[in-house]
């Protein structure tokens, strides 16, 4: 006999009303992004884990759960500022239920009145980006740095606050595009790929100061060896 069977047994009575009570409250699961709006900043998930559920034989069997739907997406952002991610069909992520009807909050912001009573449920879900299983964990995670990286680590925006340094890897260029850029330090161009031309520059261009070739002046300062009156041709740089 369990327990339960016992007329007197009111522990086990509460345990599986308060038992039941949990198996409907819902506060967070890992999901499967199945679609995105970027319009909306809405995805479609499908829960990862599956629900246990008895049959009328008293056989427990796995049962998928429903696709979650307009669950709006958490960007992290503040004052003016956010950082956005292209989610994708297959990203993980995990969604977060909030304890009461979202419906009219998410629709006109602000204070909103709740339209529905219910509570931690399936309908009421926040999508957070960046949650990952084993099998999908990023390879070569920095330790000491804080990095913006592609998955595969080939495009990286890394931060080293002991270096007090900010490298950018890129395997096909950094594009800036903005009517004035301002680099208040030096520059210098290594040319470690070995391009044909390593820096190119297209309209006028204008230096204040000293301007070197190979070493020789070629400012407004510069003079040439060799000049003699009429039209030859002058000698090198001096």
């Amino acid at each position: 006999m369990q327990r339960i069977e016992r007329a007197a047994d009111t522990e086990s009575a509460w345990r599986a009303v308060l038992g039941g009570f949990q198996g409907n409250l819902w506060t967070a699961l890992p999901g499967i992004v199945q679609s995105f709006d970027a319009q909306a900043q809405t995805c479609v998930v499908q829960p990862a884990l599956r629900e246990p559920v008895r049959d009328a034989s008293g056989r427990s069997a796995p049962v998928t759960l429903p696709l979650l739907t307009d669950c709006p997406v958490v960007f992290p952002g503040g004052g003016g500022c956010t950082l956005t991610f292209p989610l994708q069909q297959g990203d993980e992520c995990l969604v977060v239920f909030a304890s009461r009807c979202i419906d009219g909050w998410w629709e006109a912001g602000g204070m909103a009145t709740q339209r529905e009573r219910r509570m931690h449920d399936l309908s009421d879900g926040f999508v957070l980006a960046g949650v990952r299983s084993r099998p999908r964990a990023l390879s070569e995670v920095s330790t000491t740095t804080a990095q913006l990286r592609s998955d595969d680590g080939q495009t990286v925006v890394d931060m080293d606050p002991a270096g007090g340094l900010v490298k950018i890897k890129a395997p096909t260029g950094i594009f800036l595009d903005a009517p004035m850029v301002t680099l208040t330090g030096a520059v210098q161009v290594q040319n470690n790929q070995g391009a044909g031309t390593a820096c190119a520059i297209r309209g006028t261009t204008q230096f204040e100061g000293t301007v070197l070739a190979n070493g020789r002046r070629i400012d407004d300062t510069h003079v040439h060896s060799g000049v003699s009156a009429g039209g030859s041709t002058s000698g090198p740089v001096a």
